[in-house]
């Protein structure tokens, strides 16, 4: 399918975004602009039952990565050339939102992105990494910006890079005990990507195939998606706020996450040079090895909320 270089809306077929349920589809079409540089329509949900607003009042701020995690395969399978049965992997995702514009009352969930490719490097004709920069507005109003560094490999490298590990397909993982949805701002116990670890400061990453959000398809190692939540979920645990938002968030990966050894998450408050947000740096442990880190920052303060009309509904 082509993309809307006439202007036409183009509904955006799952498989380009990795995705089987039309609900957790983000994007709604695209423009090629120029060669490197694209415009693509997207919209939020206005329900979900995983990307829930945060205290009912501003969407959830880890829609921001994963519009830009769909946004660049959009991008990579639909224009770039790569095949859909590419391994596309994310190995680091970044943005910095501001925490008006994800207000849910009184704004349009429609949101425009635009996109600017760099870096790309090829192999035999056939995209291998890629760099990609958005900014995304609401209502003519820029909401955030952010983007990433990707990487395709063929489905016949990738096989032969994974060897036994590909036996884990689909395998089902031991679901162990979550921690009380509560703390982790989840109301659902299915969403708690947190168990209980063996100190302070630490817990184990909780694997549920069976999530359909979080494990869209079968997998051989753990979604880069389950890890940025697990982030969320420990920066949430450590501050003690339940309605915590993450406005900007910084991670990179430095390799798979297995799906049958314990990974070990850990998180701490860090010093930051601006007194009115606060920073958490957590990190992801496999084997003794390092898999990730990711630096999620929040206002420090609760921002206020702007009067609407449910707020007076409510009030009378």
């Amino acid at each position: 399918m082509e993309g809307n270089r006439r202007g036409v809306t183009t509904h955006v077929p799952g498989e380009y975004v990795h995705r089987a349920d039309p609900a957790d589809i983000i994007p709604t079409g695209w423009t090629q602009l120029q060669e490197n540089r694209f415009s693509v329509s997207a919209r939020w949900p206005a329900s979900h039952p995983f990307f829930s607003p945060v205290a009912g009042v501003r969407h959830d701020p880890v829609l921001v990565a994963e519009t830009i995690r769909q946004t660049t395969m959009l991008v990579a399978h639909a224009e770039l050339g790569v095949p859909l049965d590419d391994q596309f992997v994310m190995w680091s995702v970044f943005y910095d939102a501001d925490p008006d514009a994800l207000a849910v009352d009184g704004l349009s969930s429609d949101i425009q992105v635009d996109v600017v490719c760099s870096d790309a490097t090829t192999r035999r004709g056939r995209l291998r990494e890629l760099r990609v920069s958005m900014a995304l507005t609401r209502d003519g109003r820029l909401l955030g910006t952010g983007g990433g560094e990707a990487r395709c490999t063929s489905a016949l490298a990738y096989r032969r890079m994974r060897g036994e590990r590909m036996d884990a397909l689909g395998r089902p993982v031991p679901l162990i005990p979550g921690v009380a949805p509560h703390l982790v701002g989840r109301e659902r116990s299915e969403d708690v990507v947190l168990g209980p670890g063996t100190r302070p400061g630490q817990w184990q990453l909780r694997i549920n195939t069976a999530h359909t959000t979080l494990f869209r398809r079968p997998n051989d190692h753990v979604p880069g998606m389950v890890l940025l939540e697990a982030a969320r979920q420990a920066a949430t645990i450590t501050l003690g706020n339940p309605a915590y938002l993450p406005t900007a968030l910084d991670t990179s990966f430095s390799r798979y996450v297995e799906l049958d050894s314990p990974c070990w998450i850990e998180a701490e408050t860090v010093a930051g040079p601006d007194p009115s947000t606060t920073t958490v740096r957590v990190s992801g442990h496999q084997d003794g090895t390092p898999v990730f880190v990711s630096m999620l920052t929040s206002p420090t303060r609760e921002p206020a909320v702007a009067s609407t009309g449910l707020d007076r509904r409510l009030a009378g």
